[in-house]
């Protein structure tokens, strides 16, 4: 792939062979993020897993303790008192089938979709619309409850989901180029322990293979997490 002049240059202050401490990695970022625009910085992890097992997969939700950087837009497949206290916690639509015909009519309009578990016989055609856009409700991912004022306020403050790939690589956001580099180091270091935490029983040897730290326009940091 042929880079960019400016990327080419950005490139040039990374040591392709050095591990980075997440403090080096940060502050060397923060000085690439020079796009117009507030860069999302992302923290990719290759795992050691076969993610054609089902006791080997990662899929959840994780509340990053220094948020992501903006306010999500939730809605909610819910009907009655239900729908009332997802728009009381904050989600910008709720309803049942009339809010599941919109979304299959077009509506994407949103970030996070949450369902109480009785509307999921109905959700559930929704699945070629949400699926590849990892937006179906689950409950592994939190997001089928029956609590919802509470999946409402945390998704909408920025409360992520995540699933491995394919090849085993998980991939989430962690915070923005504008964040402090002690917010963005509490945020990467508190999402490394908790996927190092979540070491499937199944999985021997080495667990995390690789760690790398990158913004949206930036060439990638390999981290020493060791």
């Amino acid at each position: 792939m042929k880079r960019s002049k400016r990327y080419r240059a950005l490139l040039a202050r990374v040591d392709r062979n050095k591990l980075y401490s997440v403090s080096e990695a940060i502050s060397l970022l923060k000085t690439t993020a020079t796009a117009k625009f507030d860069e999302t910085i992302e923290i990719v992890l290759k795992l050691d897993i076969d993610p054609r097992q089902s006791d080997q997969q990662l899929r959840g939700s994780y509340s990053l303790p220094k948020g992501i950087g903006k306010t999500l837009r939730v809605i909610v497949f819910a009907e009655g008192e239900k729908a009332e206290a997802a728009k009381a916690a904050g989600a910008i639509e709720a309803g049942g089938q009339e809010l599941v015909k919109k979304v299959e009519d077009g509506f994407l309009d949103f970030d996070v979709a949450i369902a109480v578990p009785e509307m999921m016989r109905f959700v559930g055609r929704l699945g070629r619309i949400l699926g590849p856009k990892n937006m179906m409700p689950s409950p592994k991912s939190g997001t089928v409850t029956n609590d919802v004022s509470q999946a409402v306020s945390e998704f909408a403050a920025g409360k992520i989901e995540y699933r491995n790939d394919s090849t085993g690589n998980l991939q989430i956001a962690v915070g923005k180029g504008s964040f402090s580099n002690e917010d963005l180091e509490a945020n990467v270091t508190a999402f490394y322990n908790y996927v190092r935490a979540l070491r499937p029983a199944a999985v021997k040897g080495r667990y995390i293979e690789k760690v790398v730290l990158s913004s949206t326009m930036g060439p990638g940091l390999k981290l020493d997490l060791n």
